[in-house]
């Protein structure tokens, strides 16, 4: 199983002015290594990940067929990422806070423009599975030392506020095991059907490493809602009806397994109800507070629900609202914990339009059957699923993990597609005559 694309050059197709030393293949393995290396420093660093993905784009930029590439934004996979920060730009002129709050506002919506340019990218390196090894590679040491942090939190590289988290927080940490969890999950399969017993014995060690973290060290609940639904979604895109019933009998007795010894997961789940009830209360905790985000959030996409309040509104919308409250209700955010009210607020129904049909889109990409199509079913479902209880796709980490995901994985699928298409176009004899000169005879 690979996300390779099956074609071994390292040049573009097409380039309108030639370039040797763009052309060099050299050239074309150090920009894809700023994708890897982006993909590495994602679970560790915002800084470098940052960075290794703006060094990538300058690399990138002089290999670039504009013709070609102005070509590709108008299919969809690349237009709805563009439709969407095109609506954010817009909405800077009617937001109702302050002008900067507006282009700050921008922000998170300015990494959905890394995607036209992946796909376009990837839809001709064949170095695509070197960013899935990358990235799983480094989230492998980080559950490591997840591991390690437990037992000695001296081992922390940043002063976090959950144990066994050594660095970031663990909601993002819950997001990329999970997900390093299922996109492992196909390669287990292949090695036990091929028999590679040894193999197999690994990657079922790993995958169980990152749950079993995730179950008894630090997870977020979040990842309760998204990880029966990843299951299911492998069962059905890889399995028969009868191992799939295998599977979830499996999984219910592992579930049961898990229940009865992780105390930590039995207070996690337990605290849900405490929150709750601190929301009557007027007190601050997780649940209520969601709670009561929700509620306001609701009211303020009622009060403008076809374009919303502008680019970047939210937290000025928090702040009027809070004015002579206490507790809770006194609290100022500038994300709601939820991303379609995230996006209702700032632009109404066009936005939640927008940010659904790129969902849709991006889901109709990979559904179907191939490597990389489910690396990318995945991310998205995993985003839009965990976005229920969050902003993720506004997120850094769970943001960067989909601009990533689709990028690198749609360009694989598309440039499958291409070859595929190539391929029909190829006579099955080429001393056939061609419909033309039969004609003419």
């Amino acid at each position: 199983m690979t996300l390779e694309t099956g074609s071994s050059r390292d040049v573009p197709q097409a380039r309108s002015v030639a370039t040797p030393w763009v052309e060099a293949p050299l050239y074309l393995r150090l920009a894809d290594t700023m994708v890897v290396l982006t993909a590495v420093a994602l679970p560790w660093s915002t800084t470098a990940t940052a960075f290794f993905i703006v060094l990538w784009l300058v690399l990138l930029i002089p290999t670039i067929d504009w013709d070609e590439l102005v070509r590709s934004l108008a299919t969809p996979v690349s237009a709805m990422p563009l439709a969407f920060f095109v609506l954010a730009d817009i909405g800077v002129l009617w937001s109702g806070g302050p002008w900067d709050s507006g282009i700050k506002g921008l922000n998170p919506v300015s990494k959905l423009l890394l995607i036209p340019f992946l796909l376009y990218h990837f839809r001709r390196s064949p170095r695509a599975a070197w960013v899935l090894a990358g990235f799983i590679g480094s989230c492998t040491l980080l559950m490591i030392l997840s591991w390690i942090v437990v037992v000695d939190p001296s081992w922390k590289i940043s002063a976090t506020a959950s144990s066994g988290v050594p660095v970031k927080n663990y909601i993002d940490q819950s997001q990329e095991f999970a997900f390093c969890a299922f996109a492992l999950a196909p390669l287990l399969l292949l090695a036990w059907t091929r028999r590679q017993l040894l193999m197999a014995a690994g990657l079922l060690g790993l995958i169980a490493g990152f749950l079993a973290n995730m179950l008894f060290v630090a997870s977020a609940r979040t990842a309760l809602i998204y990880l029966p639904v990843l299951l299911v979604l492998f069962g059905v895109r890889h399995l028969s009806r009868r191992a799939m019933l295998g599977l979830v009998a499996v999984a219910l007795a592992a579930g049961t397994l898990v229940w009865t010894t992780s105390p930590y997961l039995r207070q996690r789940v337990a605290d849900v109800a405490i929150e709750y009830r601190a929301y009557d209360a007027n007190v601050p905790a997780s649940t209520a507070q969601r709670l009561t985000y929700w509620r306001k959030s609701l009211k303020f996409f009622a009060d403008a629900p076809l374009l919303g309040h502008g680019t970047g509104a939210i937290r000025h919308l928090f702040e009027s609202d809070a004015a002579g409250q206490t507790g809770l209700r006194a609290e100022v955010v500038n994300n709601p914990h939820n991303q379609t009210l995230n996006v209702a607020i700032q632009w109404g129904l066009a936005g939640v339009v927008v940010l659904y049909a790129m969902w849709a889109v991006h889901l109709r990409l990979f559904w179907r059957m191939h490597p990389a199509a489910w690396i990318g079913l995945a991310i998205v479902v995993q985003n839009l699923v965990s976005s229920l209880l969050n902003s993720h796709l506004f997120d850094f980490n769970e943001g960067w993990m989909y601009v990533l995901g689709v990028g690198v994985a749609g360009g694989v699928v598309l440039g499958r597609a291409d070859a595929s298409d190539r391929s029909d176009a190829v006579p099955s004899d080429p001393r056939a005559p061609d419909a033309g000169s039969i004609a003419a005879a």
